[in-house]
Order: structure tokens, then C-alpha cells, then sequence
């Protein structure tokens, strides 16, 4: 794997960056639910004009933000770089109209492109400015990139979905398939497709309280946000997911239901309509949308041909968002001259929206390498993102050992117990600031796999997979239910285990799974992680009962894994140079 170098771009000198005014506007947008009005500021670089056009560059918030945050501070910064900038606030956030959708393209995906109609001259905000400074491929279709992190990542993706005027795409720390995000299965069979996951229900309430609690934090909402029918300010299929998820059932038809509409407002159920060039940006540090998602998003896009990259940075939702670490882009700080991602994100710009065609846009893949201590030598490169490539078996002794041979034959059981017994993570902990207590097991709830020392420092990239055998009668009776909650629910995950006893489990990460049919062997994706395990660390594979950060099994639930030499399970991993 290659250390990642890059030329800096166009607009480098941020000494000689434009002045830029900014105008506040209004703008009406007919939406598939309602009419409403967005709340949106214009930043002009001094200079720009009719006679020399710039192009645009659109951005909104994340969820519960608005076009005062670091979304205004990200629109400044590329104005100050000779883009014209349009900063606003998503429906259903800050002085924004509308409820709040969850980047539906049919409704969010919708009013975006009434802004891109702004920018192209061919509407008028509600005062009656119009725009004729901005760089145009052809009458009516300007030259527009979108940029933004989260709620404000997957809205790119809605947006470019319905309105292939959208040149340009940076999406950041953002969702794949919203199914899978507040309800994650991470069983691959085919078997598991229509199998619920298990309710990640910290962050999935923590949000919602934001999206309900909107009154307190706008005051004098536009009647628009008002939803007078189900839960306060979400859209309908919203708020009846939430109260599906929150009920710990899964009967079928409301599961389709659940699924169908959470895969509906997702890029997973629209890529195929995505022509724009796309720089995938997603966070190591995020248990909300982990970089299982943008490697779903990246492998859509680039098996149909649209323009792809990804880059694996260090921060997302559950750490460094307000603070990232030395070197990092900083959005509210605008470095992007400094810090690898930054100039990644211009060189973006540059190819495609100021056509400068022998721009480097850089690797098809580069990922943030926390174990080096040279700024200029933190991320390295790829062609792709690495294969599996060593697998490890689960012996009947405990023992996690690179030769089937070696398995020794042995049977273990757990159980759970009616409340967690396994800590991961207090979820909204790294986003607010919060200290988490370390990640911990109940003895007897879980069961663990552990390497002998390793010989050398092992660098893993990518996501692990696990193949399982469990034994579990009681699920077993009530296989074929018609509420999925009887299923079994265990959690898969690493730690790295120091010669001194203490672990780390990498970025609080881990792996619920409903198993599909507890009579047949099943495999399960483990998060994708960036991750040194240093010479004379040991791995350890857990598979747990619960997790106090999402929902769990319904009753008491013993489980036995047996192990044989040409019988067990294994753990496969993706390991570099």
C-alpha cells in the first residue's frame, strides 16, 4: 500500500482569496408533499458576474443543523476559493419549511433541484433575485457540485438522482441504506434479506428527540413543519417506523413496511439514477454509518460506471466530528489546503467542475492510518479496497488459530440474560463530548476466541467476515414465527488484546445479527475497521448476547457453539502489507 501524496489545487493561495458578500433568500419549493420555503444565504466572491462566472457549489446541514453551522462555514470557504456558494437549511431544520423526510428524493431530493434551478438563472427567489453568474454547460444546466457531511451527505445522492444538472458529488459520513443503519442485519446469507437486525436504538431516538424537539430549537415554526396526524415534525412512514422499531416487534407485514420505506429514502434504492462523479468521504470513527455503507455506495457507483472514490478518514459521528485529529479536514475551519482530504476534495472540484481534465484526482481508495505519527504519511493508498485474505478458526478450547489442524474439538455455551449484559458504546457519547465507559462482557453471556502473540505487527483493512454454527432449541421451537423478534439476536465483534490484559474494542464497533434459521450455518460482516494489531497483541473474535446499545433477544436464549477440525467456525480477515 502506497502513502498517499497529492499536488495541491487551483485556489491554494487562501492570502489572495476573494472577498464574498453574502445575501440571505427565500425560495418556495413545490415538493410530492407540500409547498414550503427554504431558507438558504448566497455567497458571491467579489468579482463574479455575468461576464465571469464561477461555478456553484450547493450545501446543506446535518440533521438537526441549518444553514448556520458548519454548513455556512463550509459555503464561505469555497467562495473564498471563486465558487459561488449556496449554504441552506434542509426542510424541516432551522427557518426551512416542510417536514422533516429523511432526504426523500421525491421530496428532498426535489427541493434541491429548485435551488439548482436558482443557480441556473431560470427561477427567482421569493424577493426576486435572480443569479447570472454562474458558469453554465448549456442554457438552464449550471455548473454545480454539492458538498456536505451526514443528512447533508446522502441528500447529494437524492439530489443527483432526480437532476442530472448536478456535476459533482462529495458525500461525507452518510448512509447507504437507512434499513440497515437503525436496524442493522449483518448476516450476509440470502437468507437473511427480509430478516429485520436489531433496533440500534440510542441513535435512532437521539435523532428522533432532535427532529421532535424542533419547537424548542426554532421557535415560531412555519406551519408547514407541523404534522397533525402521527408524531410531531416527521413525515408519516417516519414516524411509523420509529414506532415500529421502538415496539421490539417485527411482525411481517410491518417489517416489509418498515424495510421498504427505510430502503426508499436510501441511496440503495435509487444509485442507479446517479451519474455525477462522486468522492465518497466516510468516518472510521462512526458507529451510526459505518464504512460498510460508503463501500456498498462506492461498489454500486463503480460497477455501473459512474465516476468513484472513496476515501476512509478518521472522524464520523462517534468521534472527532467537533474536534479532528492534526492534519484532518475541518470543515468549520475550512483547511482543505492542509490536510489530505481537503486537497482530495478540491482536486474533485477542479477536474469536474472547472474541466480541468489532467487534474489528479487522486487513488481509487486512500484510508487514515492512526498508528503513524508523520502528518504527510497518514494515509495510504489502494486500487481497491483489500481482499480477505487470512482466515482463523474457532477451536473448541478458546483458541483463535491460524491452521484447521490445530482446532481442537470442545463445545461452550452462553446465555443471555433479561437485561444487557455487553457495553459497546454510549452512542451520542463521542458526538456530544461525553465521557463512555470502556466496552465490556458479562461472564457466562458471551463467548471469545483468542490468538496466541503475533509475531509481527498485522495491519487489517477493510471488513472481517465471520462464519457461524450455533446450536440454540429453545430459538430453535419458534424458528418459523411470524414475529422475526423470536429469532435470535448475538453480536459479533474484535478486540485487540495488549500483553498487558487490556483490550480494545477497535472504534466501539460491532456486528448485530438476527440469525436467519439457527439450523443451518450462517456468515456475518463484520464493520469495516482500519487497525494495527502491534507485535505481541493478540486478536480476539466475541460473539455476545446483548448489547445495551441496541435491542435484544425476547426471552432467555442458551447458546452452544461446537468446534471440530473439519467442523467450525471461522473468522476471515482483510489484512495489508
Amino acid at each position: 500500500m502506497a502513502a498517499a501524496t497529492l499536488a495541491t489545487p487551483a485556489f491554494a493561495d487562501t492570502q489572495t482569496a476573494p472577498d464574498v458578500t453574502v445575501t440571505p433568500l427565500k425560495v418556495t419549493v413545490h415538493t410530492a408533499e407540500r409547498t414550503c420555503t427554504v431558507d438558504a444565504d448566497l455567497y458571491r466572491p467579489v468579482g463574479v458576474d455575468a461576464a465571469h462566472p464561477a461555478p456553484a457549489v450547493l450545501t446543506t446541514n446535518g440533521f438537526g443543523g441549518s444553514k448556520s453551522d458548519s454548513t455556512g462555514d463550509t459555503a464561505r470557504a469555497f467562495a473564498e476559493r471563486g465558487y459561488v456558494s449556496l449554504a441552506y437549511s434542509g426542510l424541516g431544520f432551522g427557518k426551512s419549511g416542510c417536514l422533516v423526510s429523511l432526504d426523500d428524493p421525491r421530496i428532498d431530493g426535489k427541493a434541491a433541484s429548485a435551488l439548482v434551478d436558482l443557480l441556473a438563472g431560470t427561477r427567482a427567489a421569493d424577493d426576486g433575485t435572480t443569479i447570472d453568474y454562474v458558469t453554465a454547460d448549456k442554457k438552464g444546466d449550471p455548473r454545480v457540485g454539492m458538498i456536505g457531511g451526514s443528512y447533508g451527505g446522502a441528500i447529494q445522492l437524492a439530489t443527483a438522482a432526480v437532476d442530472h444538472r448536478v456535476d459533482a458529488l462529495v458525500p461525507m459520513i452518510t448512509w447507504n441504506n437507512l434499513a440497515y443503519s437503525l436496524d442493522p442485519q449483518n448476516a450476509t446469507d440470502p437468507a437473511a434479506a427480509d430478516v429485520p437486525g436489531a433496533f440500534k436504538w440510542q441513535w435512532t431516538n437521539g435523532f428522533y428527540l432532535i427532529g421532535e424537539g424542533q419547537p424548542l430549537l426554532s421557535p415560531s415554526l412555519d406551519p408547514s413543519r407541523i404534522n397533525k396526524l402521527s408524531c410531531l415534525h416527521f413525515v408519516d412512514d417516519a414516524c411509523a417506523t420509529i414506532r415500529t422499531l421502538n415496539s421490539g416487534r417485527y411482525p411481517a407485514a410491518d417489517t416489509q413496511r418498515l424495510l421498504s420505506y427505510a430502503r426508499s429514502v436510501s441511496p440503495v434504492s435509487y444509485l442507479k439514477q446517479v451519474k455525477a462523479p462522486t468522492l465518497l468521504v466516510q468516518g472510521q470513527a462512526d458507529s451510526l454509518f459505518n464504512l460498510n455503507e460508503a463501500r456498498s455506495t462506492y461498489d454500486t457507483l463503480a460497477a455501473q460506471g459512474t465516476p468513484a472514490k472513496m476515501i476512509w478518514q478518521s472522524w464520523g459521528h462517534s468521534g472527532g466530528l467537533t474536534d479532528p485529529a492534526a492534519g484532518e479536514l475541518n470543515l468549520s475551519e475550512g483547511n482543505l489546503e492542509t490536510s489530505y482530504v481537503g486537497r482530495r476534495v478540491l482536486a474533485w472540484f477542479d477536474r469536474y467542475l472547472h474541466k480541468k481534465g489532467g487534474t489528479d484526482t487522486g487513488p481509487a481508495f486512500a484510508y487514515y492510518r492512526d498508528w503513524i505519527t508523520d502528518p504527510n504519511g497518514t494515509y495510504a493508498t489502494a486500487p481497491r479496497v483489500p481482499a480477505l485474505n487470512r482466515t482463523l478458526y474457532l477451536s473448541g478450547d478458546g483458541k483463535l488459530v491460524d491452521n484447521r489442524k490445530k482446532v481442537a474439538r470442545g463445545s461452550r455455551e452462553y446465555r443471555n440474560w433479561l437485561v444487557p449484559t455487553s457495553h459497546s458504546e454510549s452512542s451520542l457519547a463521542g458526538l456530544i463530548g461525553l465521557p463512555d465507559p470502556a466496552p465490556y462482557d458479562t461472564k457466562g453471556t458471551y463467548l471469545d476466541w483468542t490468538t496466541e502473540p503475533l509475531t509481527a505487527a498485522t495491519d487489517v483493512v477493510g471488513a472481517p467476515k465471520a462464519t457461524l454454527t450455533v446450536v440454540s432449541p429453545k430459538t430453535e421451537r419458534v424458528q418459523n414465527s411470524a414475529d422475526a423478534a423470536d429469532k435470535l439476536v448475538l453480536f459479533a465483534k474484535l478486540y485487540d488484546v495488549a500483553p498487558d490484559g487490556s483490550k480494545t474494542l477497535v472504534h466501539r464497533l460491532v456486528a448485530p445479527v438476527r440469525v436467519p434459521d439457527v439450523t443451518r450455518p450462517f456468515t456475518v460482516s463484520l464493520p469495516g475497521i482500519v487497525h494495527r494489531y502491534e507485535k505481541g497483541h493478540r486478536m480476539r473474535f466475541v460473539i455476545a448476547a446483548s448489547d445495551d446499545a441496541y435491542g435484544g433477544n425476547k426471552g432467555v436464549k442458551p447458546v452452544t457453539v461446537t468446534s471440530a477440525p473439519y467442523d467450525t467456525g471461522t473468522v476471515q480477515l482483510p489484512v495489508v502489507p
